[in-house]
């Protein structure tokens, strides 16, 4: 569950898109090799869900190491680093429109309409397709926090680190009620159809959506900070921040997430007391394990420079279109989770789960970088919300 929609911080103020040789490396790069983890993430997950369990297969040493890693280095990770991602376009578009002389409130209408219009796409996803969207997530952020972009850093800061302690205190604790609840009465539940799927996915969304928002504010602001400082556009100037970002931020996520992998593999059967603060510190630590890789792809961006081969090109193809290769993955998952579907999903070990997700991720980087060659088009999610937020000029 991470965002997926490509924000263009550096377009003309004509509003069309940059091409892809003049966009800045780093965040396309970042969201290209995040859309990795969140396929990952979500085929392990929807293996349990699938066939109604709620624990991992762990039938033998792979799956054991697959889902031990997983827990360590991915769960957690891609969604603070898309918030913080959101928050650095938005507040991209904020400067460079006032920099043409736009007054605040025109530029507020602006990324409160693309709020909406957010909501709306979001919504409708939800419904067609996939409970866990986060585009919806996004724009309401967008409609709620757009003052936060004329807050003074000191200010910024402060609201972002009492909604990163409190918003993720109350996160863990709702959100492991809330699971166990749905996990009964999922198990309880008759055999899926469409159309139970669609009122279930809109039910669980209207509790996990505000749930999403409530831990997504702190990373935005810290990507409205970040974006201050131009810390991906001029990687250069700010490496050994970077570096330190880096190495501190992953490492303290890898043995943050310790205690939370060693019940995810049957090690420590945890008090049942104890799990709502165990998922709390790993959220913790998630966002600085997000805020570590996409200051490590930073890093690698920088180094590349202009040396960008086929697969880094086809990265960040996927990246500047990471909203609709999200929704490509989503479609993937409506075909094979549900059992009226193929229903494959619930039949799998835990590793060929995590398989299956990053060859879901595969698809949507090769149709990316098709996308590119054909005269490097925007993918059409990003059209629509680029349409319906600026028209036709």
């Amino acid at each position: 569950m991470s965002d997926p929609t490509t924000v263009d911080p550096v377009s003309p103020p004509g509003g069309a898109p940059r091409s892809g040789s003049s966009r800045s490396l780093a965040p396309d790069l970042a969201r290209g090799l995040m859309l990795l983890v969140i396929a990952t993430v979500h085929a392990h997950l929807f293996r349990f869900a699938a066939d109604g369990s709620s624990s991992f297969t762990l039938d033998g040493p792979l799956d054991v190491v697959v889902t031990a890693a997983m827990a360590l280095f991915a769960e957690n990770r891609g969604y603070p680093m898309f918030a913080a991602l959101f928050g650095y376009g938005l507040t991209w578009i904020y400067l460079r429109r006032t920099a043409e002389g736009r007054e605040w409130p025109w530029v507020r209408r602006l990324l409160r309409r693309r709020g909406r219009w957010m909501v709306a796409i979001g919504l409708a996803h939800t419904v067609l397709v996939f409970f866990g969207d986060i585009i919806a997530v996004y724009g309401l952020i967008a409609l709620l926090f757009t003052a936060v972009l004329r807050f003074t850093d000191r200010r910024l800061l402060t609201h972002a680190f009492t909604w990163m302690t409190v918003g993720s205190l109350v996160y863990a604790f709702v959100n492991t009620a809330v699971f166990s609840a749905f996990a009964e009465q999922g198990a309880a539940a008759g055999p899926a159809t469409p159309l139970t799927d669609a009122v279930g996915r809109v039910v669980s969304w209207a509790v996990l959506g505000p749930l999403l928002v409530v831990i997504s504010v702190f990373p935005f602001m810290i990507g409205v900070w970040a974006a201050r400082r131009r810390l991906l556009e001029e990687p250069d100037r700010h490496r050994s921040l970077l570096r330190r970002l880096a190495a501190g931020g992953i490492t303290a996520a890898v043995l943050g997430a310790l205690p939370q992998a060693l019940i995810n593999i049957e090690v420590w059967n945890a008090p049942a007391a104890a799990e709502p603060f165990v998922f709390w510190l790993h959220l913790l630590v998630g966002y600085f394990g997000g805020f570590g890789y996409a200051a490590l792809i930073a890093l690698v961006a920088c180094r590349l420079g202009e040396r960008r081969g086929p697969v880094v090109n086809a990265l960040a193809a996927t990246g500047r279109r990471s909203m609709t290769c999200y929704l490509l993955q989503s479609v993937a998952w409506a075909v094979l989770m549900p059992s009226y579907a193929l229903g494959v999903m619930g039949s799998l070990s835990d590793a060929q789960a995590v398989g299956v997700g990053a060859a879901v991720w595969l698809v949507t980087v090769v149709i990316a970088d098709l996308m590119r060659r054909a005269g490097d088009r925007q993918g059409p999610a990003e059209w629509l919300l680029r349409r319906l937020t600026y028209g036709r000029a």
